[in-house]
């Protein structure tokens, strides 16, 4: 499979494709004209001797100062060193790739102002499995990721390190034997490699598609439990929820009736009125997480395919614009909003679960097993998923409400995108267990309402779980019960299941 590089349309999961899946990556025809065309342009204004910012000026707070085009090379080299000042963790070989994609797709929009030999680089480093080292930490993500950013430069040069089949390396040694010819840089090349938000709008595009997969999960468990707990089905009549147009609201409900049609449990009156809100309002508190991923999704997918550079070159004009289009303050907040989105994922599975373990709320043994008091059952599952949840709790407080200034004042406003980035990866994570152990806690109460069978999707997911994890029926050590039906959840397989048996679970209707 190959993808193709244009500008203009690369979504969020061809980034997947690429950076996941390994998909190959070339320039489209339109994309290598935009990029001449644009590098033309440079030639004709550097030629007419004006201070273009990056260019023929130093950067940052040193815009004031005139740089001649005999020392451009040099000037780009140094641009890309002294930038690489990042720490912390490796960033995943995944983001890395986003990275390269994404920058390569900035330069083909063909504003940025590089050479096509230049931005090649990047698209032959990413189908020749050419990794950077780059470290997770240092960005301020304004003026977009320049730490990151320029490490993965540093290899371009044949310098810094690289994974390469397996092995660190030098980037120098990588580079020959992957049989690539290091950059040489000129006029803006080196800002055209950093000066941009693409290794955050990488990660936010993994953790759309992750969060995806996650939403249409928490659609499984929360039926699980509402078909476990005899759940009132009027709560989730298409009638009351189109009274309420609320697009998200109304997918889960509609996903809900889904998952749980021809359940015998649900069929099995209890006589209540109603449930208590955490699960009768759950098309209601689930439905603006969906409502929230569709807006990230749509910032971000702008932001991929949008010049993120400065300064931006307009070839038809012949003209250059220095700017702010490098700021990553969209995807920052709409990764901050998607923290708070998936927290609340897991918030109103941990009172799922509660109420599942709860025997004044579930009428089933307490904890979901016999012999109380000598068995714990499921009890301390909940304590697990009670701390992730406070955990997600601190990690949504917002990056983007923080900034500090930088670059002697010139860079006043920063948008700490990065940390939004990294804070809803930690939450992703935690949110997948959560579900986890509302799953394991719904497949062990609908053990105690045997015969009667669950719905048509509800039983699928019923069904895969027991194929892994047993039946509790005294203590033994849970963990290894929690990590396994979370990896089904991590690698789709719950989820895989239930829409072989149903069909895909829309976050959209249309």
């Amino acid at each position: 499979m190959t993808v193709y590089v244009d500008g203009e349309n690369i979504k969020i999961e061809q980034v997947e494709e690429v950076t996941r899946g390994g998909a190959k990556v070339e320039f489209s025809e339109r994309g290598k004209n935009n990029i001449e065309n644009c590098w033309a342009s440079v030639l004709d204004l550097v030629n007419t001797g004006e201070a273009i910012y990056g260019v023929t000026t130093g950067i940052g707070e040193f815009a004031r100062i005139r740089i001649s085009p005999e020392q451009s090379s040099q000037l780009q080299k140094n641009i890309i060193y002294s930038h690489a000042a990042g720490t912390g963790d490796l960033q995943p070989d995944e983001v890395v790739r986003g990275a390269m994609l994404l920058r390569a797709n900035v330069l083909a929009k063909g504003y940025s102002g590089v050479r096509l030999s230049t931005a090649q680089m990047l698209l032959d480093m990413l189908n020749k499995g050419v990794h950077p080292v780059v470290f997770e930490k240092g960005s301020v993500g304004t003026s977009g990721d320049l730490s990151p950013l320029s490490q993965l430069a540093e290899v371009c040069l044949g310098e810094g390190e690289a994974f390469y089949q397996g092995e660190r390396l030098p980037g120098a040694e990588v580079m020959k034997r992957a049989g690539l010819k290091p950059l040489e840089p000129t006029y803006k090349e080196g800002l055209g490699l950093i000066n941009g938000s693409q290794m955050v709008t990488s990660g936010a595009s993994l953790l759309l598609v992750d969060a995806r997969r996650l939403l249409k999960n928490a659609f499984i468990a929360s039926a699980m439990t509402i078909d476990a707990l005899k759940g009132v089905p009027k709560a989730y009549d298409a009638r009351l929820h189109a009274a309420r147009p609320f697009k998200g609201q109304n997918v889960v409900a509609h996903n809900l009736r889904l998952l749980m049609a021809d359940s015998e449990v649900i069929a099995e009156k209890s006589g209540k009125v109603q449930d208590g809100y955490s699960m009768r309002c759950t098309p209601q508190v689930l439905g603006p997480s969906v409502d929230c991923w569709h807006y990230a999704r749509e910032q971000v997918e702008i932001e991929i395919n949008s010049a993120a550079d400065n300064p931006v070159f307009i070839p038809q004009d012949n003209a250059h614009l220095a700017g702010g289009n490098f700021h990553g303050q969209p995807i920052g907040m709409v990764m901050d909003f998607l923290c708070i989105a998936m927290s609340e994922v897991a918030n109103l599975s941990e009172r799922h679960t509660n109420r599942l373990l709860n025997p004044t709320l579930s009428g089933l043994p307490d904890f979901l097993v016999k012999e109380r008091g000598l068995n714990s059952g499921l009890m301390v599952a909940q304590y697990t998923a009670a701390a992730l949840v406070s955990e997600n709790k601190v990690l949504s407080h917002p990056a983007t409400v923080d900034s500090i200034s930088v670059s002697a004042d010139q860079e006043d406003h920063v948008s700490m995108a990065p940390i939004a980035v990294r804070k809803c990866t930690e939450i992703l994570k935690n949110v997948g267990v959560v579900l986890a152990i509302e799953m394991m806690s719904a497949a062990q109460a609908f053990d105690f309402r045997k015969p009667l069978k669950p719905g048509k999707g509800t039983r699928v997911a019923y069904e895969l779980i027991r194929e892994h994890v047993t039946h509790l029926k005294q203590d033994r050590v849970l963990y290894p019960d929690l990590n396994k039906i979370a990896e089904l959840i991590r690698n789709n397989a719950i989820l895989n299941a239930v829409e072989a048996e149903l069909g895909e679970l829309p976050l959209r209707l249309e």
